[in-house]
């Protein structure tokens, strides 16, 4: 209950009270114990219509209305067409909502009970909630909660829409086709709401994010001509408005035994198992995109170093394969043979899988035979290089070189020979992999060469554990870069003669590199 002003308003008559009555998804029998009491006790019914004239709220409801009730019918001026209105099809609404308000206002101003019946709940996608924004802070209110549409999709086609810790996530069908791919490839599962003329752009949605295996269909939820179906079977121009597409649960049974490390086998079924190489970003979830969240979500099999594997949330039914960090060969080829056996798998990459990372490496063995046939995509992740930029201000504004200081797969003198090449051509650098407990050195002769090219006091940005718990970012000059202060959670990112170290007003300090070179 929502109680929004006193019952009683100065010494004159009391004013009215307003109720929201959900009704629920469309079964008269659905409809709460509370919903009917109100419905029996109000002095006026009012519901929303179309030009048409009829009304599916006031046509679940009719067994409950008296003849001495007073009938309010909101009609829409318009549903979906153009309307020449000065203030377009929103300035038509918002005018008819006024309207509507001014005419409950005149009945509770009176004294009289109106009630407001919404299919559904009133204050879920429910036509109810303009009248409350308009009315409910001057009247007595009150809404009656409804069994939703989402509700009553889900049980229809029985099966969970989510468990454990899945994330559901409802969407209207009329946001944009690139939004509705994105949220659809980010989520557990999903309801899309609002079908009929816009279910050509969601079926390219769920199609786009990978979902349409999972999606399924159903109209008219607990209603007459009530219909479900696999959505991937329906008829574009037989769907109403009041249908939903339903992406449920992807849990199916719990979490199986680990499975023994695959043998060669048969190939897999046509068109089923791929690799999917993942960047999960730096760190956590925050800096996963959407296409690699659903990517791992719909994953049977996570392969990975077991460092970038413990970001990723457990989930019933997968199966993880964790390593350590110096097999990315083997890892790759385990990848590659689960999914010959057809399984669908990811494998977890940090940053971008393609920098300095695990695409190289499954593509390179994906290149021989036996695996020329198995599908791999690489999905990007943001760099530590682009996340710490972001992190110092924008030190990468203008040309910049990429360069690991690992000497573990190349030789150092390729190494200096590289950073010479860059500095000599003025280019920022990001330097990766700058030390380790047993790579000690590499940072100081690195900066030793850097200095033969670059004034000591070139602004120079640490960034160690961007994103993670332990987050440091800050800046000092060449000349002062401590290779102690080094290790391998940390990335050098080496101004140009052009970048610039500003501290402003607040005391922060903000690093950054114009993009209009001299004379350009």
């Amino acid at each position: 209950m929502s109680e929004t002003v006193s019952e009683q308003q100065g010494t004159g008559q009391a004013k009215g009270r307003l109720y929201g009555v959900g009704l629920g998804p469309g079964d008269p029998s659905l409809m709460t114990v509370r919903a009917v009491q109100v419905i029996a006790e109000a002095d006026v019914i009012a519901y929303h219509s179309a030009r048409h004239g009829r009304s599916i709220a006031r046509s679940i409801a009719a067994g409950h209305l008296r003849a001495d009730h007073i009938e309010e019918a909101l009609v829409y001026p318009v549903t979906t067409e153009s309307t020449d209105h000065p203030g377009g099809y929103r300035g038509a609404l918002d005018e008819f909502y006024e309207a509507s308000a001014a005419r409950l206002a005149a009945h509770l101003d009176a004294g009289r009970t109106v009630a407001v019946i919404s299919e559904g709940d009133p204050l879920f996608y429910g036509s109810y909630q303009h009248m409350h924004k308009r009315l409910a802070d001057r009247y007595p209110t009150e809404v009656i909660p409804g069994v939703t549409s989402v509700s009553a999709a889900a049980a229809r086609l029985g099966t969970p829409l989510v468990e454990a810790d899945e994330v559901l996530t409802i969407l209207p069908g009329t946001l944009p086709e690139e939004e509705l791919t994105a949220r659809l490839a980010a989520t557990d599962a999903a309801v899309v709401m609002k079908l009929g003329r816009t279910f050509p752009t969601v079926r390219r949605a769920l199609e786009r994010s990978g979902r349409m295996p999972e999606a399924r269909y159903v109209e008219r939820a607990t209603m007459a001509g009530e219909r479900t179906d696999r959505l991937a079977a329906i008829d574009a121009d037989s769907v109403p408005y009041f249908s939903v597409a339903v992406v449920p649960s992807r849990i199916a049974s719990p979490t199986p035994e680990p499975a023994p490390a695959p043998a060669p086998a048969a190939a897999p079924e046509a068109g089923h198992g791929e690799v999917v190489v993942v960047g999960t970003g730096p760190a956590g979830p925050l800096w996963l995109t959407p296409e690699s969240r659903g990517a791992l979500a719909a994953a049977e099999d996570l392969v990975g170093y077991t460092t970038y594997l413990d970001r990723v949330p457990v989930r019933p039914g997968q199966l993880r394969h964790g390593s350590d960090n110096k097999v990315e060969s083997e890892r790759a080829e385990l990848a590659l043979d689960l999914a010959r056996r057809g399984r669908r798998v990811a494998v977890v990459s940090g940053g971008d899988p393609g920098v300095f990372a695990m695409a190289t490496a499954v593509l390179e063995v994906a290149s021989q035979d036996p695996y020329r046939s198995v599908p791999v995509r690489v999905l990007p992740g943001v760099t530590a290089a682009n996340a710490a930029a972001a992190r110092a201000g924008a030190p990468l504004g203008h040309d910049y070189a990429v360069i690991s200081l690992s000497d573990r797969l190349k030789p150092w003198e390729v190494i200096a020979e590289r950073l010479r090449s860059a500095v000599a051509a003025d280019l920022v650098l990001a330097l990766y992999n700058p030390g380790s407990r047993s790579r000690t050195w590499q940072v100081a002769k690195a900066r030793e060469l850097l200095l033969e090219h670059r004034a000591p006091d070139t602004p120079v940005v640490l960034a160690r554990d961007v994103g993670g718990p332990e987050e440091s970012v800050r800046t000092v000059h060449l000349t002062d870069l401590d290779p102690t202060q080094v290790d391998m959670r940390t990335i050098l990112l080496i101004g140009s003669s052009q970048t610039q170290a500003v501290h402003r007003d607040d005391g922060t300090e903000i690093v950054w590199t114009p993009r209009r070179y001299p004379e350009g």
